[in-house]
Formats: C-alpha cells, structure tokens, sequence
C-alpha cells in the first residue's frame, strides 16, 4: 500500500486535529459548564498547544460556535427527514420524536446543545434551522386556529417542557416501557389541549 502524498496527509492530519479539538471541547463542557471552558484546558485535554488551538479557532466564543454548529448539523439533517407531511400536527409529532431520538443516541450532542450561555448568546446557523424545523408546525397551526403570541409562547415552552422531560426521564428510568408512543400521545394531548380536535391527523 503506496503512502499518501503531501498534500493528502496535511489535509488529513488537520481534520484529525480539528476534530480532536472539537471533541475535547465538547468533553469539557458538557463535563463542567462554560463558566470553568478555557482554552487552555481544551489544548491539555486534547494535547496540543495553544498556537495550534489558535490557528483552528480564533478564540473561545469561536470554538464554541463552530462545536454547536457542527453538532445542530447533525439535528437539523435528521429533522429534515420530517417534513414529508402536509398535515402540521402529524410534523409537530414526527419532528418530536426525531429530536428525542437524536438525544439519546447523542447524549454528550443532547448536553451541549441545551447548555445556557447567557442571554446574549447567538445561535450559529444550524441552531437557527433546527428552531425553525421544530416550530414550523406550531406556526402553522397557531396560525389556522388564531393562537396568538401568549397563547403560543405557552404552547412553545409547554412542549419545550415535554421534550426535555421526557428525554430525562428515559435517560434515568431505563427500567419504564418507554416508547416513541408514550412521547407521541403526550404532543398529542398537549396540541389537543391547544387548540381543540379539529384538523388533528389520523393515527
């Protein structure tokens, strides 16, 4: 077997690095929060040295951006999978399930993604995708059974409610017969609580 040229094992040993990187950031923050993330624990923990970190990420607000990126790429690939459906509750219900889903495959992905950092943080664009994935059906619908703002933001941070808990609750209950139909009946009822048995989807 003929070694790599050059240019194919520089290019190779940068994604290794990066990724190396990523990894070791995303190990520390979902192991002790932002307020303790630095730099300099991110090049221990993966191994290299700061002028290396520095030339793959301008600084730490950097790095971590490019990490949520990367991980909300994968999320919003798998919520797009979603939008075969016409009918906005029978999306509501798959986009749903698919991000509990993502979640306990990903649990390190799950951690990093609802981590709090501060009112002034900025979504990255795949953050800014993957909300509108999740709230397009709840648009919808708010908008077809006249919901207004209040009304949705209750909406909004009722099934924000559910999710987590239910991702939670699967993830330190093993021992329950959870299923996805357990999380499917619940976005039911709290939608049918919303706005009533009209339009819902056959099941």
């Amino acid at each position: 077997m003929s070694p790599l040229p050059a240019a194919q094992r520089r290019l190779r040993y940068r994604e290794e690095t990066r990724r190396a990187i990523l990894d070791a950031a995303e190990a520390l923050l979902v192991e002790s929060g932002l307020d303790a993330f630095s730099m300099r624990r991110v090049a221990e923990r993966c191994g290299c040295t700061a002028p290396t970190l520095y030339h793959y990420f301008r600084d730490k607000p950097g790095l971590v951006h490019d990490l949520l990126e990367e991980r909300m790429q994968v999320l919003v690939a798998e919520l797009r999978r979603e939008t075969g459906s016409k009918d906005p509750r029978e999306q509501a219900r798959a986009m749903c399930v698919s991000f509990a889903r993502f979640a306990l495959r990903n649990p390190g992905h799950y951690q990093l993604l609802t981590l709090n950092r501060g009112p002034d943080a900025v979504d990255p664009p795949a953050g800014e995708e993957a909300r509108r994935l999740l709230m397009g059906p709840l648009e919808a619908l708010a908008q077809r059974g006249g919901i207004g703002a209040a009304g949705f933001e209750a909406l909004r941070l009722g099934l924000w409610s559910l999710l987590h808990g239910y991702i939670l609750l699967r993830t330190s209950r093993p021992d329950e017969p959870w299923s996805d139909e357990v999380l499917e009946r619940s976005v039911d009822a709290l939608l049918e609580s919303t706005f009533g048995g009209a339009g819902s989807a056959s099941r």
